[in-house]
């Protein structure tokens, strides 16, 4: 991958729509070189709403399949940074 790529990823009731996003992160997770998983606790319950960052790395193609399948599930919003590598 020629630019560092960081997805930023929203996911609303997430009790619901977790499943689908890790099953994602997990056929593409030889394109994850980074991830960091923030939620809000409070109270002792957990956040209804997740928000998760990957570092992508390896085929531009890999990384350009797993945004699309990100954005097209339900409860996802999806943030995309680029920067030059060096």
């Amino acid at each position: 991958m020629s630019k560092r790529v960081i997805l930023g990823i929203q996911i609303s009731n997430r009790s619901v729509n977790a499943t689908r996003v890790q099953q994602l992160f997990t056929e593409y997770g030889c394109s994850i070189k980074t991830r960091l998983g923030l939620h809000d606790v409070a109270s002792g319950q957990c956040s209804a709403s997740g928000l998760i960052l990957l570092e992508l790395h390896g085929s531009q193609k890999d990384a350009a399949a797993l945004e699309r399948k990100l954005r097209s599930l339900k409860g996802v919003t999806l943030k995309k940074m680029s920067f030059p590598n060096g």
